[in-house]
């Protein structure tokens, strides 16, 4: 039985590979830029990076968890947060232009926040490690759901056989994305432990 698992979720990821790298180029790239501009003091990117953590430490319930020391609770959290918004990510890929436009933004954040409120750099272990994790089940989710976009509307897709009527998305393409999907919602929790216990 688990090698029948292993099996199934090999085909998933290899039939969505293009989606999943093509996304993890995307996240490269815009994390990138993110970091370098605001290394190199840009204004505009220094601005977004103060004013999206002094809206976070205002209105978000996990930062508030964190600051009582409720490190577990914060934990939970956050991992579910992201859970959803990877599955947010994963459905908006079924427009392909939409997923990637949902990475860039997300990619961009991650970029921006390496540096602390007197913008000197925190790129280090910590900071490296938690972006890696938290962007590897993003990109696997979101990966799978541009593949299943571009299933959707492309003559020469890796997908055939029965469709969804009127969205001619492939019912192979869902059930890789539903299996992408499972194995990526544990990464989202590990991502998190680490975020908030380490």
């Amino acid at each position: 039985m688990p090698m029948m698992i292993l099996s199934r979720l090999a085909l998933a990821l290899r039939r969505a590979r293009f989606g999943i790298w093509t996304v993890a180029l995307a996240y490269a790239l815009s994390v990138t830029t993110g970091a370098v501009l605001v290394h190199l003091g840009n204004h505009f990117a220094l601005n977004f990076r103060d004013n999206l953590i002094s809206k976070a430490r205002k209105e978000s319930t996990t930062l508030h968890q964190n600051d009582k020391g409720n490190h577990f609770t914060a934990a939970v959290l956050d991992g579910a947060g992201n859970a959803g918004a990877g599955i947010a990510s994963m459905l908006a890929g079924y427009c392909p232009p939409a997923g990637y436009v949902a990475t860039v933004m997300r990619g961009w954040v991650g970029g921006v926040v390496a540096v602390d409120d007197q913008h000197r750099s925190r790129v280090d272990f910590y900071y490296l490690t938690t972006l890696l994790l938290q962007l590897l089940p993003y990109t696997l989710v979101g990966g799978a759901g541009v593949s299943a976009g571009i299933a959707s509307f492309s003559k020469n897709s890796t997908y055939t056989g029965a469709q969804v009527p009127f969205l001619r998305l492939p019912y192979a393409a869902m059930a890789d994305a539903g299996w992408i999907c499972l194995v990526s919602l544990p990464l989202f929790a590990i991502a998190s432990l680490f975020e908030f216990l380490a």
